[in-house]
């Protein structure tokens, strides 16, 4: 999946954090909602402009900006 087709970034929306289509929900909420046990169909019912695939987007996201972290050397 490319989630670039359903991740925003704009300065001026919910501080420049990563959104949902232009939307005012962020990766960050979708994230949350599924660490604290919500399920996909939760999700989407509680939020209706959403879609299965910006869940997986946001996921997608997650996981590319994981893949992209450096980390220190331990000493």
């Amino acid at each position: 999946m490319d989630y670039r087709e359903r991740i925003t970034i704009e300065p001026d929306k919910r501080g420049g954090k990563p959104c949902i289509r232009g939307l005012r929900i962020t990766v960050y909420d979708i994230l949350g909602y599924l660490a604290a046990g919500m399920s996909e169909a939760e999700i989407l019912d509680d939020f209706p402009d959403l879609e299965p695939a910006d869940i997986r987007a946001s996921l997608a996201f997650a996981a590319d900006f994981e893949h992209r972290l450096m980390v220190a050397p331990s000493r």
